[in-house]
């Protein structure tokens, strides 16, 4: 089964004879990146096991049992699952759930499970959109609540404290994290180091705590306190939610150093930072307010609460940086309207910030925070985003495994059974507290989910509508013979959505100047489903009768359309546009509901509002905008 895997993944951006020097350096890198939110889980999870409302008195038996039940998440669910299993299916090297479904559904037309595994995946999408809100805010207002440990009369500066971290974070989004990058895994690395240190320092005193290694006490745990060690299921989850993050950055580093680095610094640091807590319980129980920063010696409390609050803002900025990532898939993929991408780094393509999303992002965050006001209530709504993700990860998994690598039905269904059983339980668990909160990450995924099926089927309908309104054309030239129409100098670029016809803006132009320059550029984006398209293979020039010529230029879901340069391949391949003497064209139609689409009314006027907020043609594929014509039509869907 391993060698059919590797036959269909591989890593595109790192050589498999990397240097050790190089391996290091990139497995430092993902400490900051990959890690940033499973790392700064030791904050907040265990002691959220012990919650009054779970109704579990801190007992030898029930901290082993807890820490049973982290410590194998943490190996079943991280080690085996995502990184023995899920990182095998890179889509050319890149990972995450879009990436995923684009691998999966790739020449796959037709097929019964198509619809299925579409709605999965964009569900995938929008649970992990709803997390972007939830983490930042709980991650950082945990770290900051570390003062009220040092000194409780400070606990009213907490929520301005964790309000001005996060804003000024979504602040300095628009400057990349090209600058500040190199930071990150240094100062996770410390914050690994720490937590294991502080760790071992309790440890020492209670021996007796490797106990809980035995996957038995979790078990007699769930099965002794039966309903009741359900419902913790959903607390004991806040100790892998970070666990996506694996697959979502395989691009950004490759395989072999994300391994590297939890299986030598991550899990043995998360691993003794567990135990120490737990030994911390079980010499001092009153310590289940604070058992992470009492892990540490009150002198070092003030240093602990700021390496905590950086190595939770680094982690925030993880979780950012990958939406945007998402949203620019979503997005070539056809799922969401044109959006503003602002590349920060001139080396790394990754490296993209876009303003709605951050916008959208910082407002949800700061409204979770002073909603829920500590971190207590707002793990009441973490979680469900990321488990429900976790088990849509699962099931497409399992769909890959068996329609493209092969795999025999026995295998296929073993893993699911084992894996979905964890997810769902996990899921189920975190469901319960929809009513307490829960409801905010499902209400946003909910609503990104509809704007998300909306926009593509909207998209089909109007496409649909153009492409009735085209013309063959060989007719076209045909009449631009017969008729004898005027041809003036210079070029012209008509985009056009499909690579076949005539675009309907040209028609449109012909009817109302009737006249056409000498050189006729029919140019169409297409977006295809793999990540990067590799140069030779993007553009492909046509010519045609009569001065036209069709140009085709490909761009995968983690690229971004660029026109200048598509003009500047044509220019060096014998097509004078010089950009004094080009001219383009674009179609700008008017939506109105009064058609009789499928589409309902009330997803009518949602599809009319996002492309009424999709950002300009113009400016998306870097056109001048002094050589731009814009035409426009109505169109009822």
């Amino acid at each position: 089964m391993t060698a059919t895997v590797s036959e269909h993944t591989r890593e595109h951006h790192l050589p498999a004879t990397m240097s050790r020097h190089r391996l290091a350096q990139l497995s430092l890198l993902a400490l900051g990146v990959v890690y940033g939110d499973i790392g700064t889980s030791p904050l907040y999870a265990f002691r959220e096991c012990f919650r009054p409302e779970h109704h579990l008195p801190v007992t030898t038996n029930n901290v082993y049992g807890v820490l049973s039940l982290i410590v194998w998440s943490l190996i079943t669910i991280v080690g085996v699952k995502y990184i023995g299993f899920i990182m095998r299916a890179d889509n050319r090297g890149e990972g995450g759930i879009l990436a995923l479904l684009a691998l999966l559904l790739r020449k796959r037309k037709g097929v019964p499970w198509r619809g299925t595994a579409i709605a999965l995946g964009l569900i995938g999408a929008a649970l992990l959109f709803g997390d972007g809100v939830i983490t930042p805010a709980i991650s950082v207002l945990s770290a900051v609540e570390g003062v009220e440990v040092i000194a409780p009369q400070l606990s009213r500066v907490v929520i301005p404290i964790t309000v001005t971290i996060l804003f000024l974070l979504f602040l300095l989004q628009k400057r990349g994290t090209a600058s500040v990058g190199m930071l990150f895994g240094p100062v996770m690395g410390l914050w690994f180091i720490t937590i294991a240190v502080l760790g071992v320092m309790q440890i020492i005193h209670a021996p007796a705590v490797f106990a809980a290694l035995n996957p038995w006490y979790g078990i007699r745990l769930l099965v002794t306190h039966g309903w009741p060690g359900f419902v913790l299921l959903g607390a004991v989850v806040l100790a892998v939610t970070g666990a996506e993050a694996l697959y979502a950055d395989l691009g950004h580093f490759g395989k072999r150093p994300i391994r590297l680095a939890w299986f030598s610094l991550v899990l043995p640091s998360l691993l003794l930072n567990y135990l120490g807590q737990g030994a911390l319980l079980l010499r001092n129980p009153q310590a289940v307010e604070s058992p992470f920063y009492m892990l540490s010696p009150v002198s070092l409390r003030y240093p602990l609460v700021a390496l905590a609050t950086a190595a939770t803002v680094i982690a925030s900025q993880a979780l950012i940086s990958g939406a945007f990532s998402l949203a620019q898939q979503s997005m070539q993929l056809g799922y969401l309207p044109r959006v503003t991408i602002v590349h920060t780094s001139k080396h790394e393509a990754g490296q993209i910030y876009i303003p709605e999303v951050n916008r959208t992002l910082m407002i949800g965050c700061l409204l979770v925070v002073l909603g829920f006001q500590t971190s207590a209530s707002l793990s009441a709504a973490y979680g469900i985003a990321v488990t429900g993700t976790m088990a849509i990860t699962t099931i497409l998994f399992a769909l890959l495994a068996h329609t493209r690598w092969h795999w025999g039905w026995t295998p296929v269904i073993a893993f699911t059974t084992v894996f979905l059983v964890i997810d769902l339980a996990f899921f189920s668990a975190n469901a319960l507290k929809i009513a307490h909160g829960g409801w905010v990450p499902a209400a946003i995924a909910a609503w990104i989910f509809i704007a998300m099926t909306t926009w593509h089927k909207g998209r089909e309908i109007t496409a649909t509508l153009l492409r009735d309104g085209r013309l063959p054309l060989d007719m076209l030239l045909t009449s631009i013979e017969s008729h004898k129409v005027a041809r003036v100098p210079g070029t012209a670029v008509f985009m056009s959505p499909e690579a076949n016809g005539t675009p309907v803006v040209l028609l449109h132009h012909l009817k109302h100047n009737k006249v056409l320059h000498e050189r006729v550029v029919l140019l169409t984006v297409k977006s295809v489903d793999i990540p990067n398209v590799n140069e030779e293979e993007r553009i492909t020039i046509t010519p045609l009768e009569r001065g036209f010529v069709r140009v085709v230029a490909k761009y995968g879901f983690m690229e971004t359309p660029n026109v200048a340069n598509i003009m500047e391949y044509c220019v060096a391949h014998g097509i004078p546009a010089a950009r004094a003497e080009t001219t383009y064209y674009l179609g700008r139609e008017r939506i109105l509901p009064s058609g009789t689409s499928s589409l309902g009314r009330w997803r009518k006027r949602i599809y009319i509002l996002m492309a009424h907020n999709a950002r300009p043609a113009t400016e998306y594929f870097n056109l001048p905008p002094d050589r731009v014509v814009e035409l426009g039509a109505q169109l009822a869907i």
